[in-house]
């Protein structure tokens, strides 16, 4: 009977019995500490590497496609197993998966930089991706498991602040990495990040799982399932741009990705023990927050990709230049994170999560008032509203994903969340690059007409919108001084067409979620989030 009453007191809490009361392990902000080091360190990698790309390509001769599969590699990986990641912490212990995963991902972060190749690059990455994916649900799985409901909501502010400051600083540490020491640096700056973050978690993480799981009968076919649905999703998101989202292979693998996800939700309703619990959907709160997450990183990330090409290849500044300039949206999100987590403490998800929506929405809408000389007075609004809408998303979907979840499924609704926020990350990089490489394909001859390059010029240059898509103009040495200046001028504005019309869908993405959440999402029950 004691036996009994002890699991069943684990199972509740979702911490182990045995940790003593003054222990390290007690402390639940130490295990916020501990998680952050490793959250830190993937959210850093996630952004860090578009910069060390063009340097890869030099030093490694690599090829255009070889530069995506840097990406996609480590993409794929990560979105295919984040939800099996959560669940072997629910089921086997999360401490232990984390330190594997921080452990793994380190080591696959050195092998990328001593490679020396760019098939070894690739080769790592994919596995790094993988431990990535071990590692980013069980953080707020242990947070899940050691705070009590009245702190959760604290601790995913702080939790959402990391995130949001390590992704925004991503560009400015590789500028600064790639230009004074080499690319390889990139990925070695997780060595030293790794190696505290083990050791520090070692001492301080206390372990915690779902006990009434471990004799349970493992759901093979539910992670078979959902892998090779959401693989098949995500590569046809990322090849899109290169297919054309109009092609039947692209329609064909997203479509084919779509029915064996919809076959996975199929399956998991009739199985006793589920890789993801259906039921976790009946909480509108915690569905509206999955889809929420998603919106606010594929606005996030993908207009990140398209300030970063404005700043560096119209404006002309350095990557380190560029990422300074970006600081106002990281400091936002610095204040917004855990102010959106009281906010949400107090008020619940239906305030914060509109309002957050409705900041990046006011904020891709005073994009469309940029020119390709715009000055810095009409930039850094935009950066900080971006920045506290974020933030404020980050904590309160973050909240009603996770804290709607019973405690013994906290490191499958942390792999939910994360999976979300990857897909979302992934399409909105995609889908806004494709958006605005066709708006300068069809703008790009009759704006270097007006910027006044003869028509035939015009016309020949037309094979040049990939480049311009990316805000370089198509000028060499030899062009005519003035033929230069007016191709720069129409490329510059054909570019800055694209932009717009990116901004604009992001505003309008932004708006329809704010509604979604005003209409959905209710503040749960306190006895619902135990």
């Amino acid at each position: 009977m004691p036996s009994e009453v002890l699991s069943s007191a684990a199972h509740s809490t979702g911490a182990l019995p045995g940790s003593r009361p003054r222990d390290l392990r007690a402390n639940p902000w130490l295990t916020l500490i501990a998680v952050a080091f490793g959250l830190f360190m993937v959210g850093l990698d996630g952004s860090v590497v578009s910069i060390a790309n063009p340097e890869i390509g030099r030093d490694l001769d690599a090829t255009t496609a070889d530069l995506q599969w840097v990406t996609n590699a480590y993409l794929l990986a990560l979105a295919a197993t984040l939800i099996l990641g959560g669940k072997l912490g629910d089921r086997f212990g999360r401490r232990t998966f984390y330190l594997i995963g921080v452990t793994g991902f380190t080591a696959a972060s050195v092998a990328i930089g001593l490679s020396g190749s760019i098939e070894g690059v690739i080769a790592f990455r994919a596995p790094q991706g993988f431990f990535g994916a071990l590692l980013m649900p069980n953080t707020l799985g242990m947070l899940r498991a050691v705070f009590p409901p009245r702190k959760f909501g604290i601790a995913v502010g702080i939790w959402a602040m990391v995130s949001s400051v390590s992704t925004a600083l991503g560009p400015i540490v590789g500028g600064l990495l790639v230009e004074h020491v080499n690319w390889e640096s990139v990925f070695y700056i997780n060595a030293p990040v790794g190696v505290i973050a083990l050791i520090f978690s070692i001492v301080v993480l206390p372990q915690s799982k779902n006990v009434a799981a471990v004799q349970e009968k493992f759901d093979l076919p539910g992670v078979v399932l959902l892998a090779i649905g959401l693989l098949a999703m995500v590569f046809g998101v990322v090849k899109g741009e290169t297919w054309g989202w109009t092609s039947g292979g692209t329609l064909g693998t997203i479509g084919a990705g779509v029915v064996v996800v919809l076959l996975f939700g199929w399956y998991e309703t009739r199985v006793a023990r589920p890789l993801l619990p259906m039921r976790l959907f009946r909480n509108p709160a915690l569905s509206i927050g999955t889809v929420i997450t998603a919106l606010n990183f594929f606005i996030l990330l993908g207009v990140i990709f398209f300030v970063m090409l404005y700043l560096q290849n119209v404006r002309g500044f350095t990557p380190v230049q560029a990422g300074v300039r970006t600081l106002p949206l990281s400091l936002a999100s610095v204040v917004a994170s855990p102010l959106g987590a009281v906010l949400t403490q107090k008020f619940g998800p239906r305030l914060t999560m509109p309002l957050g929506m409705a900041l990046q929405a006011a904020a891709c809408f005073a994009m469309l008032g940029w020119s390709a000389e715009s000055s810095y007075s009409a930039l850094w609004p935009p950066f900080i509203a971006l920045g506290l809408g974020v933030g404020m998303v980050m904590a309160s979907s973050s909240d009603a994903i996770v804290g709607n979840a019973p405690v013994q499924d906290g490191g499958v609704a942390g792999g939910l969340q994360a999976t979300a926020l990857q897909i979302g990350g992934a399409l909105g990089t995609s889908v806004l690059v494709s958006l605005i490489s066709s708006r300068v394909g069809s703008t790009l001859s009759g704006e270097l007409t007006s910027a006044g390059v003869p028509s035939p010029a015009a016309e020949g240059l037309q094979g040049t919108k990939d480049a311009v898509s990316m805000g370089v103009a198509p000028v060499s040495g030899q062009t005519p001084a003035q033929l230069q200046d007016a191709v720069i001028e129409g490329s510059h504005q054909a570019f800055m067409n694209g932009v717009h019309t990116a901004a604009l869908v992001s505003a309008v993405l932004a708006v329809a979620g704010a509604l979604v959440a005003v209409a959905g999402v209710r503040r749960a029950p306190e006895a619902a989030r135990h």
